[in-house]
């Protein structure tokens, strides 16, 4: 039996668990019940050798049911000793930044210097409603949030007179463990975006579900930021983080009926979509990472190809069975990540 996390730590692509944590009331599990399976599979993932695990901002609707991740994180940090952390992402415009940096400092604290820090802008309508913030203002909020949180997690004492925020000589008493500051990591839902972050000196991470039409579009992506970085920085880029629906079965057939009415259940609750793609939609795209071991196996050596070499699993959708989620989850730890391995070490040889 081969050792728990060793296929992983050998695959040449870095795999993360990630939840939209989108919970449907209607449906019979409970808000408590959700909770404790979403605890489970950041355990899970920590014991199959998943580099990391994150979850989604969301407030107000059934489409995501942790208003703040910071919290939720700082549970799975005492329930884990290895797997990073983060959530994915902090909507900076909706936020006080001193309160942002100093929840988020707690939680690299409690985990001993495992925060990964996912920030956005935002981009549900009925989000920025419910916080009366305007979003027309969205881009410069975000941009002065983020100068805010960097300075503070460096230790300055910070006074800065900004369009939205204004602070005089504070400093934060509880700083990160991880020096000089723990990874950043900015969304991006446009194409176009990824080329900004980059020439800022951030590295990205992306849905493609929502930014593209088809699977080399994420190609496209993936140059872009790099194509950015390298007018800026001149340095190596890094590796941005790709998330993908995924589930992995026996069969084409099994992943089916195991996923499809789970994954258009998502679909139905995702508000604001610019259009609503079901089961067959995304593999037509080639969006999704839904079939066999040697189905996903094949879908992600084209990513590789492309330079995708992070990519977050979104396993968890849908009220599907926590079960079948699990199994889902050994499956790329313990067959798609070896196999993948093999032929990308294959393809290197011709």
């Amino acid at each position: 039996m081969p050792v728990a996390g060793e296929p992983l730590a050998a695959c040449p692509v870095t795999f993360s668990a990630f939840s939209v944590c989108d919970h449907h009331p209607a449906l019979a599990r409970t808000l408590d019940q959700f909770y404790r399976e979403l605890l489970g599979h950041a355990v899970l993932a920590e014991e199959l050798g998943y580099d990391a695990y994150w979850v989604a901002e969301h407030h107000f609707h059934e489409y995501g049911v942790v208003p703040n991740p910071a919290p939720f994180l700082a549970a799975i940090a005492q329930a884990t000793r290895r797997i990073r952390i983060g959530p994915a992402v902090s909507v900076l415009p909706f936020h006080d930044p001193v309160q942002v940096a100093e929840d988020y400092a707690v939680v690299d604290q409690l985990s001993g210097g495992r925060l990964n820090m996912g920030v956005g802008s935002g981009y549900l309508p009925h989000e920025f409603a419910g916080f009366g913030v305007g979003g027309d203002t969205k881009r410069a909020r975000f941009d002065e949030a983020l100068v805010l949180i960097r300075r503070l997690w460096a230790g300055e004492t910070v006074t800065f007179e900004g369009a939205f925020h204004r602070v005089h000589g504070v400093a934060l008493n509880v700083l990160p463990v991880q020096r000089p500051a723990p990874p950043l990591l900015v969304a991006a839902l446009r194409p176009e975006a990824c080329y900004h972050i980059g020439r800022h000196g951030l590295n990205m991470m992306t849905i493609p579900y929502a930014a593209v039409d088809r699977m080399d579009g994420i190609g496209d992506m993936v140059a872009d930021f790099r194509r950015g970085w390298q007018e800026t920085q001149g340095t190596p880029p890094p590796v941005p983080l790709c998330a993908l629906h995924a589930h992995v079965a026996a069969s084409d057939e099994a992943a089916r009926a195991n996923a499809e009415a789970a994954f258009n259940q998502y679909t139905r609750t995702r508000l604001y979509a610019k259009s609503k793609k079901d089961y067959d939609d995304i593999l037509a795209a080639e969006l999704g990472l839904f079939g066999s071991v040697e189905t996903v196996v094949g879908q992600l050596r084209r990513l590789h190809a492309m330079g995708a070499r992070q990519v977050m699993l979104l396993q968890d959708f849908g009220a599907l069975a926590a079960g079948k989620v699990r199994e889902s989850m050994r499956r790329f730890a313990t067959e798609v990540a070896p196999r993948l391995a093999e032929r990308v070490r294959a393809d290197a040889a011709a």
